[in-house]
């Protein structure tokens, strides 16, 4: 007798699970997501095609480094910009609250102080990846550091430099009140790439993506300590 798995009772409980693990994670693969969550392959499927035909996640080639084995790379699933608005704000009213009562009672440079330390392990683990990098290579991998980290960030060369596009921001609400939020974000790249940026745009502005001029390097130039 064949055994028929059974539907969760809360199925779009779980759904929101699945949703929500992308949404903090970045792009996941479908066995990545089962490991997480302790899901079995079929629910995570199920979960996972319902979601794609709502428009709430889609499915992206994932991004290999290095080199490739054999057969087709695994697809990852990354929430939309359509996605991000069907979650509840919550957490960035909480976050916005707390913000507004550091603003009170520490004023702006408290603020600013905040929004930089919250990027000091996001800027500890990139790090050494650009400093094992060819200069003109830092901005496609600080691209895809970023996109491990859940900013859908790819990079596209003009004749001036390089932009960087981010397609997911996790603070982009908080940021609309807070604009320290991205202008800490830009300070991290400066000092990163080891030299000036720009931003050009913000999702937290009602931009449809975060962009970032990144000037030309040349070989000499190096990270500072």
């Amino acid at each position: 007798m064949r055994t028929v798995e059974r539907a969760p009772v809360d199925d779009a409980s779980t759904r929101s699970r699945v949703a929500r693990a992308i949404l903090e994670n970045g792009p996941a693969t479908a066995a990545a997501l089962g490991v997480e969550l302790r899901l079995t392959p079929a629910a995570v499927r199920r979960h996972l095609d319902q979601l794609l035909a709502e428009g709430v996640i889609e499915a992206r080639e994932q991004r290999i480094t290095g080199q490739r084995g054999r057969g087709r790379p695994a697809k990852v699933f990354a929430v939309t910009d359509a996605g991000r608005d069907t979650f509840a704000h919550a957490y960035d009213e909480l976050a916005a609250g707390a913000l507004r009562y550091l603003a009170e009672t520490g004023g702006d440079d408290a603020v600013t102080a905040f929004a930089r330390h919250r990027l000091t392990g996001l800027e500890e683990r990139i790090r050494p990846l650009l400093e094992l990098a060819e200069p003109d290579q830092r901005p496609r991998v600080l691209a895809e550091a970023l996109s491990n980290d859940g900013f859908a960030a790819s990079v596209g060369t003009t004749p001036a430099g390089t932009q960087m596009c981010q397609h997911h921001c996790p603070v982009a609400h908080v940021a609309e009140e807070f604009p320290q939020m991205c202008e800490a974000e830009t300070e991290m790249f400066a000092r990163l790439l080891g030299s000036h940026v720009q931003r050009l745009a913000t999702i937290a502005h009602g931009d449809g993506v975060c962009t970032t001029h990144l000037p030309m390097t040349t070989p000499a130039e190096r990270l500072p300590s």
